[in-house]
């Protein structure tokens, strides 16, 4: 009996995308700034190189951030990175938790 593979040995899947432990934590964070006011909806993208979980204020808008899974970067910069509303690169790392923390940050605010 002989097993197949959903993908060739040595190919790449046809797309890249968030695993369920990663979309927990990306969530996670997601419901703590809805509960906040600050987002309201988001958007999940799987391409061929890359993964997106873009945050918007609002529906109709540009996404405040992306959130991006990049898999060949591992290596190097980081697979995970979390990008501004103008392509800025905010934060970039191997550990999802920790590229997310500058995020975090956007929920303390100083009590008048």
């Amino acid at each position: 009996m002989t097993v197949q593979s959903a993908f060739p040995i040595g190919a790449a899947p046809d797309k890249v995308a968030f695993h369920r432990t990663e979309l927990g934590v990306i969530l996670s964070l997601y419901g703590q700034m809805v509960a906040a006011g600050e987002w309201r909806d988001y958007g999940i993208s799987s391409l061929r190189d890359v993964a997106i979980f873009s945050v918007f204020r609002r529906t109709a808008e540009y996404p405040l951030y992306r959130i991006e899974k990049r898999p060949k970067l591992r290596g190097k910069q980081g697979q995970y990175a979390v990008i501004g509303m103008d392509g800025q690169i905010l934060k970039r790392g191997a550990d999802l938790r920790q590229v997310l923390r500058v995020l975090e940050r956007k929920l303390i605010r100083a009590i008048d």
